[in-house]
């Protein structure tokens, strides 16, 4: 049984009615397995009324209120996992183990705000004259609006909520209208946890008619976005023509460096555990693969061992390691990246058979001396290719991995300091990891450069979007 699906506004769980309803399709199978009713532009209105008023009050809510509600959000997300897991594998795809460790993660980003939103601390300044006294504040931004991605349904729309309620504004979040259920699950978790009615409200809709309708709302003073780079640089046009704060966390493609003195044995196997995790779904995933010459074919050969028995279908089943992608648009675009790749030289290395007979499944597939024109190592691919080229020198492989205007996650192997040291600070990414994944955890920042990106979620500066600094300066 799939999970019941409804707008929430106000503190309510709103069904379709007579509103226009969109089909949610299991991507193992193909099957329509719910309706979702979808926002009229009244509906959008209410939710942006109900956070207005909301956060009247809830701006001056206490830390440790805020605290309270969101500790017990972590405490509902643990009781709960199995129930949420499973749904968000019918509507999305990715095996149960990937979708109960990405909710577990989740309850540590609740537990970390509660602690961090107790420390949204101002400063006095000495004054120049006496008889005056200075003082810097940090107050809420206002009602905040939202959109959240497919791929980490739970994980995204979470990051969201807990910053800005935990910073005292209120909330419109859209999410995935393809992998709804989670958002759904979180509207009844923080209503469970106390959360007061109108500071988290949930719309689906037409992404273009309801990003238009929020964003152009006077009520509206911040506007967060995951997704990918095109449909960013709009909604930034948008907040940007009505002086709307943003944060913006964007594509990806990060560069992968492994050099000649690597441990190539350690780097294949987290390489391959990270490039077809939520199969390749993953904006940080590695993505655009540089090996030095050494050791290329050395490190070609035991990446695709290492995939060989890589079990891929439906994420129901306990043997699955890969589930299919999310949409039939992504097995397209993955066959046309394959395509183009090879046309330009590339070989197919490995690629297991594809024997499905429904669901959006694609080979893990790698793909050796890829050229650095081919579309695959251009533009991001989101999916489970994995294309391969070599290297000569650090200077030639720097400049190769600084040509894309992405800059989010990075991913560099190497021994020798100097090397590890020189590709940190030189590679133009938010995010580099050396010899490990150390990323997108509750307390570090996570965000990206360039067309990556602006503004950081998560770490201490986890709330630096969602408040407004105000100086006072007063004579007594």
């Amino acid at each position: 049984m799939y999970t019941e699906l409804s707008l929430y506004i106000d503190g309510h769980f709103i069904g379709a009615d007579q509103r226009d309803c969109l089909d949610v399709v299991n991507p193992a199978t193909e099957e329509v397995i719910g309706k979702l009713p979808t926002a009229t532009a009244k509906d959008l209105d209410l939710a942006l009324g109900a956070a207005h008023k909301a956060y009247q009050s809830w701006r001056r809510s206490s830390p440790l209120e805020r605290s309270k509600i969101l500790r017990k959000v972590a405490e509902l997300t643990r009781e709960r996992v199995d129930e949420i897991a499973r749904n968000i594998t019918l509507d999305m795809g990715k095996p149960l183990a990937e979708a109960r460790i990405e909710i577990l993660n989740c309850a540590e980003q609740a537990e970390w705000h509660a602690e961090e939103c107790r420390r949204i601390y101002g400063r006095t300044i000495p004054p120049r004259v006496e008889g005056v006294r200075q003082f810097v504040t940090k107050e809420p931004v206002g009602v905040c609006v939202a959109f959240t991605p497919w791929n980490f349904p739970y994980n995204q729309a979470i990051r969201k909520m807990v910053a800005a309620l935990g910073a005292g504004c209120t909330l419109v979040l859209k999410g995935p209208e393809d992998a709804p259920s989670a958002v759904v699950a979180l509207a009844q978790i923080f209503e469970d946890a106390g959360l007061p009615p109108g500071c988290l409200n949930i719309v689906w809709g037409n992404p273009p008619e309801v990003s238009q309708h929020l964003l152009t709302s006077p009520i509206v003073r911040k506007v967060s976005f995951t997704g990918s780079v095109p449909v960013g640089k709009h909604l930034a046009s948008l907040a940007g023509a009505h002086m709307k704060r943003i944060t913006m966390e964007l594509g990806g493609h990060s560069p992968v460096v492994v050099f000649d003195d690597a441990d190539i044995d350690a780097a294949v196997a987290l390489l391959v555990s990270l490039k077809m995790r939520n199969a390749g779904q993953v904006c940080i995933a590695p993505s655009r693969f540089y090996i030095q010459k050494p050791v290329y074919q050395s490190f070609i050969d035991k990446f695709c061992s290492a995939i060989a028995d890589l079990r891929v279908g439906d994420g129901l089943d306990p043997a699955t390691k890969m589930g299919p992608l999310a949409h039939r648009r992504r097995v397209e675009a993955m066959q046309h990246l394959v395509d183009d790749a090879t046309k330009r030289g590339a070989q197919v290395v490995a690629a297991q058979p594809a024997n499905f007979e429904k669901g959006y499944f694609f080979s893990p597939t790698v793909l050796a001396d890829v050229s650095d024109d081919a579309d695959i190592m251009v533009n991001e691919p989101f999916g489970p290719v994995v294309p391969i080229t070599h290297f000569d020198t650090i200077d030639d492989v720097l400049r190769r991995a600084n040509s894309l205007p992405y800059g989010l996650a990075s991913y560099v192997f190497t021994k020798s300091l100097k090397r590890a040291s020189f590709m940190s600070t030189n590679l133009e990414a938010g995010m580099v990891n050396v010899n490990h994944f150390g990323i997108a955890l509750a307390e570090t920042p996570l965000g990206g450069v360039k067309d990556s990106g602006i503004g950081s979620e998560g770490g201490t500066e986890t709330f630096d979007g969602y408040v407004v600094t105000k100086f006072v300066t007063e004579a007594c």
